[in-house]
């Protein structure tokens, strides 16, 4: 059970480079008894987004301009500390990372063309709303 259970895929054919993920360790301030506070069980992944050279550019490109506010110099960080063992934090957080990269290098949404409201619907629209309007100005009680 020490080995990870990684490659971690972001999308397609395209996985998180074991080789390029750094990893930091301190004590967490997570559930857990009298040993998890002398046991380094958070997790701290950085990727070097910038420089790396296992995302297609295109990209790249687009991960660097959605996730701008997440970036410090070029590198991406994501904490886990919600397990009390320092695997199942590192397994957290390397999905966590995998998600995020796939959702900010996912192609943007095809574009709403407008579309022009067929005739007839508009008219019967207007007819029911002048409908509405007679029926209740038909409810007053003015001429008593």
């Amino acid at each position: 059970m020490d080995v990870m259970s990684g490659p971690y895929l972001i999308r397609g054919s395209v996985s998180l480079p074991e080789a390029e993920l750094i990893w930091r360790f301190s004590r967490s301030s997570g559930p857990g008894g009298q040993h998890v506070n002398t046991s380094d069980s958070q997790v701290e992944l950085r990727f070097d987004l910038a420089k790396t050279e296992a995302l297609p550019e295109v990209w790249k490109t687009r991960a660097l301009d959605r996730l701008a506010n997440r970036l410090v110099g070029g590198v991406i960080s994501v904490r886990a500390s919600e397990h009390r063992s320092q695997w199942r934090n590192r397994e957290t957080a390397a999905v966590r990372l995998a998600s995020l990269l796939a959702e900010a290098t996912a192609p943007p949404p095809k574009p709403r063309r407008a579309t022009k409201i067929p005739r007839g619907i508009n008219e019967r629209r207007l007819r029911e709303k002048k409908q509405r309007a007679q029926t209740k100005k038909g409810r007053t009680g003015r001429d008593w």
